[in-house]
């Protein structure tokens, strides 16, 4: 005879099992699959998962929340995978949407998970945390007194998210302090301008991109038709400073490398769904006058910004300048759920023209300039520095004979920010001076060359 209480709970279990199978699959393409494997190894995990499930919301000293439970191991799930992949519930998945527009409250910080540990990447330009003096490599200790080991970054996220006007404190480890030091930031409504330019000398021109936006192209397409209008005739050579800016939108990277590239491809993204493999060329139409480049890349340049700098340097239309690149080369899809939550998924990596991955590598400057700084005595020692290649589960670059280089064993953590605003201080700006001289060098070359 079977009890009302044993009833109920494979009653439950089934429930359970229906609900967990609906929260994997939901927006995954379905495979083809034998009835062996769907009875097979995943349908002893799900129901190990259940079973696991079960025993909590049975037994659990404090009653819980079903959904909290199914976030839980979703999350649990996508951190298992690499650093990028990630679940966002409702007010996350909201919040993101408004991030790719560019305005949102908060501190202006990307920041990453290794070993359990928040670090930032880099501190946006212009916010609370670039003007207090957070530097890209920072280690996030504490959130207003809460300690981040094993947060998530949603969690984080929220947590230095709100209103402007009110303050949060971050305590902040660093190389060369003996304990954590707190910094009080005041939140602001964080507007990231994603282009920014000016003229450095009579028709040359800089550019600089801080993230890739829904409107970072029409932005760039404005600021160079300003600095030419400035220069009264074609410009003699363009800075594209793509130092720490951490990427953003895979189309607006695309679209922005076309501005250059005459023909050809630009990048190209593989992965196992069809849906993941793509081509993006550059299209027919107008294009920029065909003056000399140099793109400012350092260890703060991940994603988009080195799919720009890759197209450009394989296509030979552009110089790169400064130090390693992050070495982010996998692209992730947004998939929106049934109830407003989202999935981040990664789905593809991504190859400059020429095939190469960047994963775990980052673009390698043709010219190596570190920023220029009196030496501190920390800088003697391993920085905190922080590269795709250092995150837990990042994928394998497919050629890891290939992935060390000169500036790989440097400590650069001191070039990842800018003094101040770089647009305001370019003169004291060693890499932008260097990129002009080349510029300029450049220009002197091709005048001796038609006197002839």
């Amino acid at each position: 005879m079977v009890s009302m209480g044993s009833k109920k709970r494979r009653v439950f279990a089934g429930l359970v099992i229906a609900m967990a199978t609906l929260v994997i699959f939901i927006g995954i393409s379905s495979q083809p699959r034998s009835r062996a494997e769907a009875q097979g190894s995943d349908y002893e995990s799900i129901e190990l998962f259940t079973d696991v499930m079960a025993i909590i919301k049975k037994s659990y000293v404090e009653e819980v929340d079903t959904k909290k439970l199914i976030y839980g191991a979703i999350n649990g799930m996508l951190a298992s995978l690499d650093p990028h992949s990630s679940f966002m519930s409702p007010e996350t998945y909201k919040e993101m949407k408004i991030d790719t527009k560019g305005a949102f409250g908060g501190l202006g910080i990307e920041i990453t998970v290794k070993d359990g540990v928040l670090i930032v990447i880099a501190p946006i330009e212009d916010t609370p945390a670039f003007k207090a003096g957070i530097k890209a490599g920072d280690h996030i200790f504490k959130i207003d007194g809460k300690f981040t080991k094993d947060m998530n970054i949603n969690d984080a996220v929220k947590r230095m998210r709100g209103p402007k006007g009110t303050k949060v404190v971050l305590s902040i480890m660093r190389e060369g302090f003996d304990k954590p030091k707190d910094f009080t930031l005041t939140r602001d409504i964080i507007q990231v301008k994603s282009v920014r330019y000016r003229m450095l000398e009579d028709g040359f021109g800089y550019v600089r991109i801080a993230q890739f936006q829904e409107k970072t192209d029409d932005d760039l397409v404005k600021a160079l038709k300003a600095l030419e209008d400035e220069a009264k005739k074609p410009l003699s050579g363009l800075v594209l400073d793509l130092r720490n800016d951490p990427g953003g939108l895979l189309d607006q990277a695309v679209r922005v490398a076309d501005h250059f590239v005459s023909e050809g491809l630009i990048v190209y993204t593989e992965g196992r769904e069809k849906d993941a493999k793509m081509q993006f060329s550059a299209r027919k139409g107008a294009k920029e006058p065909n003056y000399p480049i140099v793109i400012l890349i350092n260890g703060g340049s991940a994603s988009a910004s080195e799919i720009v700098a890759g197209a450009l340097q394989d296509h030979k239309r552009a110089i790169i300048m400064g130090t390693q690149s992050f070495g982010k080369g996998s692209v992730q899809t947004i998939i929106p759920l049934a109830d407003e939550s989202g999935l981040r998924l990664t789905t593809a990596r991504y190859f400059t023209p020429n095939g190469r991955s960047i994963q775990a590598k980052g673009i390698t400057p043709d010219i190596v300039v570190e920023r220029l700084e009196l030496p501190r005595q920390s800088d003697k020692k391993e920085g905190f520095n922080i590269r795709e290649r250092d995150l837990e589960n990042h994928f394998q670059n497919g050629d890891e004979s290939e992935g060390s280089t000169v500036t790989d064993k440097k400590d650069d953590r001191k070039d990842k920010q800018l003094s101040t605003k770089p647009e305001d201080n370019l003169k004291n700006d060693y890499q932008v001076m260097r990129a002009l001289d080349l510029l300029k060098g450049w220009e002197i070359f091709k005048k001796i060359g038609s006197s002839k």
